[in-house]
């Protein structure tokens, strides 16, 4: 629909403070408040206008005026326009970005400042790995909300560098990673859970009637790599310290995705082997290689009462639930 197109909706959507002003190098100081970018959400995401009207419950020359007032008060153009749909220009892109990172931010400081009140209850947001750690990670959520049921967990699928990102912008309170780890920037527990490498194969491949796989089994083949490059490191000095003998046939994070390159026949997966359907095939490594997992925090940074009793609960019951 065009952006401005009438249509009548509900004037209820709730305020939400500003942020602060800035000068825009020209001397004229102008605000983006978070209602807005919300907004400016909604409409990225719906790609039409009276959709996202529809859902924030607003009418439509409102949500047009106030998209209009963005643009004007960043001095850029957001929405490529046309007769019945909206798309992103680069700048919109960019703020489309930022803006999630603003809002989910600001939400959690919302969280937090509720927490400081009352009984221990509110939302932990953890970044995770794809390590057998999870498991002992999700008892150890269920054991702490039988302690305390008003505690909930939002957990994300991340890479470690993803992972460090989420700590380091606040968006995240933990993150179950696996080593290598940096202890200069984080404070740690470790859950004291190895997950071994292995070559993830399909049932057909000539590897998959070996117990194990050495190094000088690999030669000639394509490999997919862990996209970390830490990861990878360790993973070369297994090989020899080259990867000469081999060919990288592409890099991958998540355990769904290196399972469809290998399924594809694409190359052998360097992994953990985790959840390993029946149309393919796990061998370990021979010497054998192990990475350790660890529940990380930013060092320095204050916690939420909740993930503060979060990770008290991991420091006196973790080894046990472990067992």
């Amino acid at each position: 629909m065009d952006m401005n197109a009438s249509s009548s909706g509900v004037e209820n959507a709730p305020d939400f403070p500003e942020l602060p002003s800035y000068a825009d190098g020209r001397g004229v100081r102008s605000g983006v408040d978070l209602r807005v970018l919300r907004y400016f959400l909604a409409v990225a995401d719906e790609g039409n206008i009276t959709w996202a009207a529809e859902l924030l419950q607003i009418s439509q020359p409102t949500l047009s005026r106030q998209l209009k007032g963005l643009e004007d008060a960043l001095g850029v153009t957001l929405f490529h326009r046309g007769p019945h749909q909206i798309s992103l220009t680069p700048e919109g892109r960019l703020l489309r970005e930022r803006a999630q990172e603003l809002v989910q931010l600001a939400g959690k400081m919302e969280r937090e400042v509720r927490e400081l009140h009352g009984s221990l209850s509110g939302t932990i947001a953890i970044s995770c790995a794809e390590t057998h750690s999870m498991d002992w990670l999700a008892r150890c959520i269920a054991a702490f909300r039988q302690r305390y049921p008003e505690v909930e967990f939002e957990m994300r699928t991340c890479t470690a560098d993803v992972t460090g990102d989420r700590l380091e912008q606040g968006l995240t309170d933990l993150g179950l990673v696996t080593e290598p780890l940096d202890v200069s920037k984080y404070d740690y527990l470790r859950t004291h859970i190895d997950d071994r490498w292995g070559i993830l194969m399909r049932p057909d491949d000539p590897l998959s009637t070996l117990n194990e796989i050495r190094p000088e089994d690999l030669a000639g083949r394509a490999l997919i790599l862990p996209f970390r490059e830490e990861v990878r490191g360790e993973l070369v000095s297994w090989m020899g310290g080259s990867l000469r003998a081999v060919s990288t046939a592409g890099l991958c994070d998540l355990s769904i995705n290196v399972m469809a390159m290998v399924r594809g026949g694409v190359g052998l997966a360097m992994s953990f082997g985790l959840g390993v359907p029946d149309d393919l095939c796990f061998k370990p490594l021979s010497p054998v290689l192990e990475s350790g997992g660890a529940v990380i925090w930013k060092r320095g940074r204050t916690l939420t009462p909740a993930a503060a009793a979060f990770v008290e609960f991991l420091r006196t019951e973790g080894r046990r639930i472990a067992r």
